[in-house]
């Protein structure tokens, strides 16, 4: 069984998240992209806290396409520091995680 991996990016706007979503699922990068928010995300950065609304996007994709996924959104995201957090997938229904391999393959 193929491994599959949940990635998590925000991003401060429904089109960008929209547009991230999309191109990567087109690119195959990808099987499914959900967009969600906004939330409220508080954070340090550059010493201060701060605290923003963003979208987040949780992509579904096979591990062999994680490497080419970081590098489209990275490629594509206005963030100096994008958020890129993977999870794997420890247990699913076997169709869907067999889904996710087949529309991820290169």
């Amino acid at each position: 069984m193929t491994q599959v991996l949940t990635v998590l990016t925000t991003t401060d706007g429904a089109a960008k998240a929209e547009a991230l979503a999309r191109s990567a699922v087109e690119a195959r990068l990808a099987a499914c992209a959900q967009v969600s928010g906004p939330v409220s995300s508080v954070y340090r950065w550059e010493g201060a806290v701060e605290t923003a609304q963003e979208w987040q996007v949780l992509f579904k994709t096979a591990a062999a396409r994680y490497d080419a996924l970081e590098e489209h959104i990275r490629r594509h995201h206005d963030y100096a520091t994008p958020e890129i957090v993977a999870t794997p997938v420890v247990r699913g229904g076997a169709d869907y995680l067999a889904w996710v391999e087949r529309e991820t393959a290169g």
